[in-house]
């Protein structure tokens, strides 16, 4: 499994990259495995404001649907309209090509309110 170092982590086992003022987010490599193979990805709609915890998209895969939960609140300005056609893309590239969505962010410090890599690897192992 990888957890790289420059992201960080929610409990909900979504990642968060900083971009500026924007943070993209998707699924953790061990999100994506125990899901098996993605299928569809619903994605959240553009303007779309979340709360840190609320469910604002769905994966389904072979195995299962599952939530996708807002990692700090944020309004959606970007989503990945790739995995439309290529859901597999959070297989295959979980933390590049497969992100879902991009949001600004309604309060940046909420990030530190995020796990480091050390601290999600320890979650999910223990």
């Amino acid at each position: 499994m990888l957890f790289p170092d420059d992201l960080r982590y929610s409990s909900d086992h979504e990642w968060v990259r900083v971009e500026g003022d924007v943070i993209r987010v998707g699924i953790t490599d061990y999100a994506q495995d125990a899901l098996g193979d993605v299928v569809f990805v619903e994605l959240p709609a553009i303007g779309t404001t979340a709360s840190a915890g609320d469910s604002f998209s769905e994966i389904e895969s072979t195995k299962s649907v599952s939530d996708i939960y807002a990692p700090i609140a944020g309004e959606v300005v970007e989503v990945n309209v790739a995995l439309a056609d290529a859901p597999e893309l959070v297989n295959q590239d979980p933390y590049g090509e497969g992100w879902i969505c991009v949001l600004r962010p309604a309060d940046p410090a909420a990030l530190a309110g995020l796990m480091d890599a050390a601290a999600y690897q320890a979650l999910i192992e223990g």
